[in-house]
């Protein structure tokens, strides 16, 4: 590792997107283990000034509720063939917990969220970048489900949050960095062809690592 580059791979798309299964489903053709995984979301700032209240209330879908500073950090630190300490967060408090995931440095640094195109110093790492472009209607549909059967929300808390919040950001931020992608599928994991080509260009990709 200390002589070869790691390919750095980012997945970005909507909320509810399939973007974590479009990844799974690629990082699985060539190798899972070949990948060191760094979820955004896993990035989002404790507020610890705020009450539970006030942090239900947050934006999560702006830009700046996110550490991305860390992230970066922490990829040059894979690129240098060190190992990070990745927060874990609880969505359900919206707080950091006092917990962190080792990540090794491995060929492959995924990079998975839905704001990850938005910032220039990000991007710039990557080598390879996806979009998954999937409807509003399903994405609405997948997050709702979501929210209330894994993070115990309810109905209104999360049509509200929608609506206020998670639409407007998509519209501002997320859609518009659709225009940074190298490769944008549509229809997320169902689009098998889109994926075959992405996942023939990471194994060309690490076979010349080998080589090399």
């Amino acid at each position: 590792m200390s002589n070869i580059k790691p390919i750095v791979f980012g997945v970005a798309g909507g909320t509810a997107s399939g973007k974590t299964t479009v990844a799974r489903t690629i990082l699985d053709a060539v190798g899972a283990a070949k990948a060191a995984y760094l979820p955004h979301d896993a990035y989002y700032k404790d507020r610890p000034d705020l009450s539970s209240e006030e942090r239900a209330l947050v934006n999560y879908d702006h830009p700046n509720s996110l550490e991305t500073k860390l992230l970066v950090k922490h990829i040059k630190h894979l690129l240098e063939g060190r190992p990070v300490q990745v927060p874990v967060y609880d969505f359900t408090n919206h707080r950091r917990t006092e917990e962190t995931m080792v990540v090794e440095p491995s060929p492959i640094v995924l990079v998975d969220g839905i704001l990850i195109f938005t910032k220039r110093s990000l991007r710039e790492l990557m080598d390879i970048k996806v979009f998954v472009d999937t409807d509003s209607d399903v994405r609405f549909i997948r997050r709702l489900k979501r929210d209330m059967e894994e993070r115990n929300r309810s109905l209104d808390s999360v049509v509200t949050q929608y609506l206020e919040t998670v639409r407007p950001m998509h519209l501002k931020f997320v859609e518009p960095s659709k225009r940074f992608a190298d490769v944008i599928i549509p229809g997320g994991g169902l689009n098998r062809v889109a994926i075959d080509m992405v996942v023939s260009r990471l194994n060309a990709m690490l076979n010349q690592q080998e080589e090399w």
